[in-house]
């Protein structure tokens, strides 16, 4: 990674973004004379978290799969502990949770940094499908036990399956491409992350019409479109990053951009049933940690396998 310069100008221009974005602020601020508005506290949370974040996961990359999937295994358990306190179960649910806590969610990042690609795509949808239900069952408590499955089941697949699929990049071998992994691994991050922001930033600045607004008001076709035109743009001026030719990385990005916004909005559904805004408060300006990784969910696991099914040796 010190050796490569491609993973430098990718870095460096995460870090070019996010000085951009202090200097807006900044600007926003001198305007504003000096009077914290709810709209400036909130992206100078969001600024300052973005920093951390970014540090934290530039460290893990440094140190390599062990420390990228290691990263990645604490964000799905954080997630996995909001999506549960958000969802509550009863008390005859606690050894299944011990389960999917302390040996699922860990078995499925041991096989993800091992490469064993056999067990990491069958233990949660094939093993833990199966124990979950069953261990439940055994408990003797049949009182919603379908609504207490599912709920198990679907915040395991979503917090755990669907983003080790993100380190599990570091695995795949890639005509052409052997060795510089980590490099796809920054792409798909930085081109979900940004859509993300790009469609905030859309949607905020020309954002009239709401996709589905018992779900998500603030998600608009204009920050949809504008947020994912952006970003593929972007996805696409970084094929060089990749083992994408320019065209294959437009169409990628553009993958990964709809994907996002499908999990962000899915994920939004899940907490207007339960009444919240956020997951969690774990992030100064940003939620929880499932609020930051919700289009990762979705992206990752299809980006993933269609990288593998036509990239991969």
């Amino acid at each position: 990674m010190i050796q490569d310069r491609e993973i430098w100008w990718l870095l460096g221009g995460v870090v070019g973004v996010l000085l951009i974005a202090v200097i807006v602020y900044r600007v926003l601020d001198m305007r504003s004379r000096g009077a914290q508005t709810p709209f400036l506290l909130n992206l100078q949370q969001r600024i300052r978290s973005w920093w951390i974040m970014c540090a934290v996961f530039a460290l893990a990359v440094g140190v390599g799969q062990i420390g990228t999937t290691l990263l990645f295994g604490l964000i799905s358990f954080f997630a996995l502990r909001e999506f549960i306190t958000l969802t509550p179960t009863r008390h005859a649910d606690h050894r299944a949770l011990f389960w999917v806590f302390f040996v699922l969610a860990p078995l499925q990042y041991l096989f993800v940094a091992t490469d064993n690609y056999g067990m990491f795509t069958i233990l949660i949808p094939v093993y833990a499908f199966l124990l979950v239900p069953a261990r439940i069952a055994l408990s003797g408590d049949a009182t919603c036990f379908l609504e207490r499955a599912a709920k198990i089941q679907w915040g395991l697949m979503i917090c755990v399956y669907c983003v080790s699929h993100a380190p599990a990049l570091l695995g795949l071998k890639l005509r052409g491409f052997e060795g510089e992994n980590v490099k796809i691994l920054l792409w798909f991050v930085i081109v979900a992350q940004l859509n993300d922001v790009l469609q905030y930033v859309w949607g905020k600045a020309i954002g009239k019409r709401p996709i589905a607004p018992t779900i998500s008001p603030n998600k608009t076709w204009e920050g949809f479109v504008g947020g994912t035109v952006s970003a593929t743009i972007v996805g696409t001026m970084l094929w060089w990053a990749t083992p994408f030719l320019m065209w294959q990385a437009a169409l990628m990005a553009l993958l990964v951009t709809i994907m996002g916004f499908v999990g962000g909005l899915t994920m939004s559904a899940i907490k207007r049933d339960r009444g919240v805004k956020d997951f969690g408060a774990s992030l100064g300006g940003h939620g929880g940690f499932l609020d930051r990784i919700d289009s990762i969910c979705f992206a990752a696991p299809v980006f993933f396998h269609v990288t593998k099914y036509f990239f991969a040796l």
